[in-house]
């Protein structure tokens, strides 16, 4: 069954094709081209001169619709899962919060399982339990501990569906942690950290490669007594190789700090994530006495800490465009190309090119989706956005 989708501006790796189209095939990009003319055969889809641009890969999600994927149960993985989707995010990396060990693995064997039926989980995210207990946050401090080798080891050689680890790498074994990790070819990143310079050089030898939720759970330029220092923030700004990450929410960060970091550091170098919780995508009421929703974010309910976002993948793409001035085809390539690089599945995600996976969403003139297409096939509930 071929599909054609026609009249749209395609965002390519070389730029914009106007009034062109993207044929599909058996799930994959069959081609390319800025001509319209349908093909014989064909089921066409008229966008209507809207913008045709890649799926976006959601890197960093804890939770959405209700659900929390530190559950570890296939409920919590489905719900949360479909609900990012509906906002574009076709690829999803579950991301765990602080918790046991036996809850990683229970969590391990969900996402193993789930990875068989459902395409659009790529793997495993766990952020913790191995973190500075200063810079918790919202990570619950009862979990947190320092890495022990034979525990980490016994776990990653068992499953290879991790691919994603985040700790404070100033903790005692944090910097052998980093370089067992990356030896694995798990991305291993920075996060709820005091680390300053040398620190981060260490880091960034040992194999920390991404830094988490940048400028959040991390000091900037301060001061002790007289003298003043570099922070996380400007150590991991002077480490070129080093990637980032932004909760472009319109919360976590000002609009004034993502256009800093799209200066500095670059789109090659700059993911967007949602960071979100299970209220993301969610019409129902707070269930956890923990937490508080004000403002479009979700809080520590003593207000001493942010605890995540509420956002979408396409709210950040709005917020980058809308809010920092950011030109749309970087926004995209932040939410789609430049995490599908980084974490390493850009072989068969982050573009529109010919022989990868038919992850497509249409945005209209305001940069909301209209309809998003999850290896080529419609995503129910987008169906009827673009008719």
């Amino acid at each position: 069954m071929l599909t054609q989708l026609i009249n749209g501006n395609i965002l390519t790796p070389q730029g914009w094709i106007k009034d062109g189209s993207v044929l599909i095939s058996n799930g994959k990009i069959l081609e390319v081209t800025n001509s319209d003319l349908a093909v014989i055969g064909a089921k066409v889809i008229d966008v209507k001169g809207m913008n045709i641009v890649p799926g976006f890969v959601g890197m960093h999600i804890h939770g959405g619709g209700g659900a929390d994927y530190t559950d570890a149960t296939p409920e919590a993985f489905e719900t949360a899962t479909k609900a990012h989707l509906l906002h574009g995010a076709t690829s999803v990396f579950p991301t765990l919060t602080s918790t046991t060990f036996d809850n990683i693995r229970k969590a391990i064997e969900t996402c193993e399982a789930m990875m068989q039926d459902n395409k659009v989980i790529q793997g495993l995210h766990i952020e913790g339990p191995y973190l500075n207990p200063k810079m918790a946050g919202s990570q619950w401090k009862e979990f947190l501990c320092e890495p022990q080798k034979e525990e980490y080891v016994s776990l990653l050689e068992s499953t290879s569906c991790v691919r994603r680890w985040d700790i404070s790498p100033e903790v005692a074994g944090g910097y052998d942690f980093g370089k067992y990790v990356s030896s694995k070819g798990i991305l291993a990143a920075v996060t709820h950290t005091e680390a300053e310079y040398e620190d981060i050089k260490k880091a960034f030898a040992s194999g920390f490669t991404h830094a988490a939720h940048f400028y959040n759970a991390m000091p900037g330029f301060h001061k002790r007594r007289e003298y003043k220092y570099e922070g996380t923030v400007e150590s991991v700004y002077l480490t070129d190789g080093m990637s980032i990450e932004v909760i472009a929410d319109g919360r976590h960060l000002p609009a004034t700090i993502l256009k800093l970091v799209y200066k500095l550091k670059g789109v090659e170098q700059t993911c967007l994530v949602t960071d979100a919780l299970k209220y993301a995508a969610f019409d129902g009421e707070v269930d956890d006495p923990r937490y508080v929703i004000e403002n479009d974010v979700c809080k520590l309910a003593d207000h001493s800490s942010l605890a995540g976002s509420l956002a979408t993948m396409d709210k950040l793409v709005w917020n980058m465009v809308k809010k920092a001035g950011i030109p749309l085809e970087d926004a995209v390539r932040m939410a789609s190309e430049t995490p599908a690089k980084i974490i390493g599945i850009d072989n068969c995600k982050g573009t529109l090119q010919r022989g990868k996976d038919a992850d497509i969403v249409i945005l209209d003139k305001d940069v909301n989706v209209r309809c998003v297409f999850s290896y080529g096939e419609i995503v129910e509930g987008t169906n009827t956005l673009i008719h």
